[in-house]
């Protein structure tokens, strides 16, 4: 998933938002942006590549002011160019704006046709051009009444931090899907970004979870004005606990690491395996896989090798290029593995080919059974609030059974969390989106829809 991050209220805007974005590389690899606001205009600095390419401090030092946004790029369609990168500026009626959008609107393209036959005219795909052109065209006086017209014909996932040369509005969504916290600078200022890792970095305080529904808006040296927009109801995404979020995030109120420790104890209640040890697919796998061993009662080790200069498989936009860096990515250590029967344990099964490979893998290094297990339930059905499953197609479990899978992995046995089984995980105080795995498309869209996340 993307990356957002708004600071406000400090001299060193643009740098804190610099290291925000470098604590949150893992949820986007593709590009970074971040513009800055000194009062009378928007200065924007974005490109492709990782934040520690595309910054350094002579760019920094042209971001001045003391209002700073900043975007890492996850892409799940089109190509993969500049202008998509966020976040994206415009010069309209009231001066001018910068946004940065994590999610997925629901009707983009219903939005965008609408527009387009009004004149509108696009660079990009991206559904986050949408919400700047329905800025601009709003008949209302104000910005902030603008940004609430505009909410009023979105649909979908989304957190929002829009910037004018003065002032920074966060918006989430009414069901709270994609994380965002609020933290508090120790200088004075505010800092909101998608992951409380990110104010780890700089030395923020947690203050609360931006609400579902909220919207927050910072103007001057006064405190951030809270106003219900929608009335919540909060289904927050499964996935960031399963995949996306760094472990020692917290999102709503729960350590991301724990819980897929709690993943990983339900699973060895539910698909026990007769083995000799439990490896992880590092990294998103450890800690599911600690969970796994404690609750069957045999060593876990890190039996597998992580290359950590080789980048995500699963958010690269092309299957040639997931092939590639498994092999690239992973590497097992032999001596540990031969000739014993491993679990091997990950947080998630997609396309299955990453999973293939890996099994092979072990099975080259001389392990005499291969049992899989995966932390998560059966991925059935197409996201359509930001995670890169565009078509159905691409799911094998969407139409395979799970000895197919298994089969075709080439596993001893193959086991999935259930859905329940990931409920009494992540615990029953909450509402979770369970989309990829029950279909409920409760924010629009459907497994029809076509594409998924307009480089949100």
């Amino acid at each position: 998933m993307c990356a957002v991050v708004g600071v406000f209220g400090v001299e060193n805007a643009s740098q804190l938002a610099y290291y925000a974005l470098f604590a949150m590389q893992h949820r986007g690899q593709e590009s970074t942006g971040i513009s800055s606001a000194d009062g009378e205009r928007i200065h924007l600095i974005k490109k492709r590549g990782l934040v520690t390419e595309v910054f350094h401090k002579g760019r920094l030092e042209l971001l001045e002011g003391s209002c700073a946004i900043g975007h890492n790029r996850y892409s799940t369609a089109g190509k993969d160019s500049v202008l998509d990168a966020q976040p994206v500026f415009a010069k309209y009626k009231l001066g001018e704006i910068s946004v940065a959008h994590n999610g997925n609107l629901s009707n983009k393209f219903e939005v965008r046709d609408r527009l387009i036959e009004k004149g509108a005219i696009f660079q990009t795909g991206m559904d986050t051009e949408n919400i700047v052109h329905l800025i601009a065209k709003s008949s209302q006086e104000k910005l902030k009444d603008r940004i609430k017209d505009m909410l009023t014909k979105i649909e979908g996932a989304y957190c929002l931090i829009i910037q004018s040369r003065s002032k920074m509005f966060v918006v989430r969504d009414r069901f709270g899907i994609r994380p965002l916290s609020l933290g508090k600078l120790k200088n004075g200022g505010y800092i909101v970004a998608s992951e409380t890792c990110a104010f780890d970095l700089v030395g923020a305080e947690f203050v609360r979870d931006v609400k579902p529904g909220e919207m927050l808006t910072f103007h001057k040296n006064k405190e951030p004005k809270s106003e219900m927009i929608f009335e919540s109801d909060p289904h927050p995404c499964a996935f960031e606990y399963i995949y996306f979020a760094r472990p020692d995030s917290i999102i709503g109120g729960k350590t991301v690491y724990n819980m897929r420790l709690e993943m990983g104890k339900q699973l060895a209640k539910e698909t026990p395996a007769k083995i000799d040890l439990v490896l992880p697919v590092p990294d998103s796998g450890v800690a599911a896989a600690k969970g796994y061993a404690d609750g069957m009662g045999v060593p876990f080790e890190m039996g597998i090798v992580r290359n950590h200069y080789v980048g995500r498989t699963f958010i690269e936009p092309t299957q040639e290029i997931r092939d590639l860096k498994v092999k690239l990515k992973l590497s097992p250590i032999k001596d540990m593995i031969k000739g014993k029967s491993v679990a091997i344990v990950d947080d998630s099964l997609v396309r299955g080919t990453t999973s293939l490979q890996i099994v092979r893998m072990l099975k080259e290094a001389g392990a005499s059974e291969v049992h899989m297990r995966i932390a998560s339930p059966e991925i059935k059905f197409p996201c359509r609030y930001g995670i890169d499953t565009a078509s159905k197609d691409e799911l094998i479990s969407a139409y395979k059974s799970v000895e197919e899978v298994c089969e075709y992995i080439g596993a001893d046995s193959l086991g999935f969390l259930s859905i329940d089984g990931l409920k009494a995980s992540l615990g029953d105080d909450t509402n979770y989106s369970l989309v990829s795995f029950d279909g409920n498309y409760f924010a629009g869209g459907n497994e029809e829809t076509a594409g998924c996340s307009s480089y949100a």
